[in-house]
């Protein structure tokens, strides 16, 4: 829980660029029955002191009783190392589109809140391209644990397209879905 605590934690206290760039409005609106159940799993990501040796990442979604949360996690130094992860609340910011999000976490024993805010810029049922509305963070996600090299790179051409001019680092990632 460590790693995903700091790595939280350090989203929530970036310092932003003056001239960072502005994220573009998503592509098109999510199923949110659909795309905020189960597991996606994380492909690409910006790079961050915070997630070195954090491999194997995903987020699970969950849906209780109209209340979504989301579980992101990951494993240290391995795909088959100790899983460490945090759970969030979450809520939509745009009903109907359900494309931008609001997570806030308790960390560390419940005491320290954590926020953040991510864009689901483009999807389908397979794939989906996360950003923080600055641009500062993105996430490559898929259903597939090990998905074609294609879809990467075709995900990693889009998000440059999109406006990201930052670099991208592809973790290890597990074999087969648990």
């Amino acid at each position: 829980m460590k790693a995903a605590t700091l790595a939280l934690l350090a989203m929530t206290t970036i310092a932003f660029a003056a001239d960072a760039p502005k994220a573009p409005e998503p592509a098109k609106p999510v199923d949110a029955a659909s795309f905020y159940a189960g597991r996606w799993y994380e492909i690409g990501r910006t790079p961050k002191s915070f997630n070195a040796g954090c491999v194997a990442g995903f987020t699970d979604y969950t849906n209780r009783d109209g209340a979504l949360s989301e579980r992101d996690g990951c494993h240290a130094k391995t795909p088959d190392g100790k899983e460490e992860s945090l759970t969030g609340q979450m809520k939509i910011m745009n009903p109907g589109q359900n494309t931008k999000v609001h997570a806030t976490y308790r960390a560390m024993f419940g005491l320290v809140p954590i926020s953040r805010d991510y864009w689901v810029l483009d999807h389908t049922e397979s794939w989906a391209i996360m950003a923080s509305p600055d641009m500062t963070d993105v996430s490559l996600y898929t259903r597939e644990p090990r998905p074609a090299p294609a879809l990467v790179e075709k995900m990693t051409r889009q998000i440059k397209a999109l406006g990201y001019a930052g670099q991208l680092e592809f973790p290890a990632q597990s074999a087969a879905k648990p």
